[in-house]
């Protein structure tokens, strides 16, 4: 069994080169891209990009079921994702990498479920903390020791997209306890509750929510905090990967 499956998500749409890949398919049709398997501090590493390779599968449109059903088909035990977000909290500036532990789901009409009564039997999954304990305590502690400053706890506010957010709709999500927004944590992390995978994530701070920074959110600066804020994650999961 691997012990982790990754999801990498914008400025992490690639590990390295991999042992091998898989491509499968599963009964929710095709993950984003094929399985690729690394090794990782002599453990087993499943790697799959959100986006796909190429960064061209929007996030309304991605096949969350496939992807979290390949993971769990090919071994994984827990799911590490990285998400890019907006800070809602003007305290989390661009660049901090958070350790949420809510969410509050704003999405709609994605497939987000294994068992709605089609694609399989009727079942309600409690969900009153949708991110494992034991797996953000580990990520805290690989911050730790690898020396990276990583903020404990946030609630994750998960916007349709792709459309960034409008100073109104950030306002709302400030109102409703949200500190960050994305727009991929949901289904994700409902999803690989019901296949029972401790689901745990990275949320790097790319821009300030639109309205809370005097200048207009820009493409290029995000691109240029994710660039230099993905350094950090891979040495986050590294030591993650070094004490398992």
């Amino acid at each position: 069994m691997a012990l982790v499956g990754l999801i990498g998500g914008s400025g992490l749409d690639r590990w390295g080169e991999p042992l091998r890949s898989v491509t499968t398919n599963t009964p929710f049709g095709p993950p984003s891209g094929p399985v690729q398997v690394f090794a990782a501090r002599g453990h087993e590493l499943l790697f799959l990009p959100r986006h796909g390779p190429d960064h061209a599968i929007a996030p309304h449109r991605v096949n969350y079921r496939a992807n979290i059903h390949a993971l769990f088909e090919h071994g994984a035990g827990a799911v590490v994702a990285i998400n890019a977000v907006g800070g809602v909290d003007p305290g989390l500036a661009p660049g901090a990498i958070v350790v949420p532990d809510q969410l509050i789901d704003y999405t709609w009409g994605r497939e987000h479920s294994f068992r709605d009564g089609e694609a399989g039997p009727l079942d309600h999954v409690e969900f009153a903390a949708p991110f494992d304990d034991d797996w953000r305590t580990r990520l805290l502690a690989a911050g730790k020791s690898a020396g990276v400053a990583l903020t404990d706890g946030g609630c994750l506010g998960v916007t349709q997209g792709p459309r960034l957010e409008t100073a109104a709709e950030v306002r709302r999500l400030a109102r409703d306890g949200c500190t960050l927004v994305g727009m991929t944590t949901m289904p994700e992390a409902a999803l690989a509750r019901e296949v029972g995978l401790p689901y745990a994530c990275l949320a790097v701070v790319a821009n300030l929510g639109a309205g809370l920074d005097a200048e207009p959110i820009s493409l290029e600066a995000i691109h240029q905090v994710l660039d230099e804020a993905m350094d950090r994650v891979r040495r986050v999961l590294d030591a993650l990967f070094a004490a398992l």
